[in-house]
């Protein structure tokens, strides 16, 4: 796939994907979502994922361009969730390797709900988070409903959508909405470092902790427990663990393949 509205690049085991419209912010229309989608579903040679966005912003939401005189909503917007977003919101999910964003600037809308989609968020100090839908007489989507109160609990996630307000990334630190707030200058080499720490891991096993993760959200005790040894089956499996538990007689740090 010949991409338009991204751009995609793979260095030492860190592929980063770069939302490529900084004239509008990095707004994020349909086909840039299935951009990014086809780069989530398959990694290819990547043991980690790193998104940022190009120039002044992460991405200030959907590309409405267009629209006003007809509404932002209505069916439009729901076939426009249905058969891009929602999926790219879906492969978030899927994707075998970490995620780590970096935040440059505003993550708006459906920006907010990718930023927070990873593994990792990582925040330059210019950053903010923003549920804009209240201000436009629309509702917030891209799975913000489902990850807000998860996150950040019912009051906080109620705050932002209803309220509609810019949360800064050192309140979203403070909240645990990210990982790390730091200087707009130390965003990109916090992120990649991170980026390369986890690409340098068991691939698998992070991969399979990262399903857990997201499964046990909504599962019961009992079926959590069994996912778990589910999942240390297929890790116990690799390369890496045989790797793990050497290194561990011998002494030595782990050197991990992902394989």
């Amino acid at each position: 796939m010949a991409y338009e509205l991204i751009t995609v690049e793979t260095v030492d085991d860190v592929t980063t994907i770069t939302l490529n419209q900084p004239e509008r912010l990095n707004a994020c229309p349909p086909a840039m979502a299935e951009e990014i989608r086809d780069v989530l579903a398959d990694p290819k040679e990547a043991r980690a994922i790193l998104i940022t966005g190009e120039g002044r912003a992460f991405c200030s939401g959907a590309d409405l361009s267009g629209r006003a005189d007809k509404g932002m909503g209505g069916r439009g917007a729901y076939d426009s969730l249905s058969l891009s977003y929602n999926p790219l919101m879906k492969e978030f999910a899927r994707c075998p390797v970490p995620i780590v964003t970096a935040v440059n600037g505003p993550a708006a809308g459906i920006g907010c709900s990718i930023a927070l989609a990873g593994d990792f968020a990582v925040a330059g100090s210019s950053a903010y988070f923003l549920q804009a839908f209240v201000n436009i007489g629309l509702v917030p989507d891209g799975g913000a409903s489902w990850m807000l109160p998860r996150m950040i609990g019912k009051a906080r996630a109620t705050e932002m959508m209803l309220l509609g307000e810019k949360i800064p990334a050192e309140k979203a630190q403070e909240w645990g909405l990210i990982y790390k707030a730091v200087s707009d200058e130390a965003l990109m080499d916090e992120a990649m470092a991170l980026a390369k720490r986890l690409a340098g891991g068991p691939t698998l096993a992070l991969g399979v902790m990262r399903q857990n993760i997201s499964k046990a959200l909504d599962m019961d005790y009992s079926s959590a427990l069994h996912n778990e040894a589910e999942g240390q089956w297929k890790a116990g499996g690799s390369q890496d663990a045989i790797e793990g538990a050497m290194s561990f007689l011998q002494k030595r740090k782990a050197v991990f393949k992902g394989e």
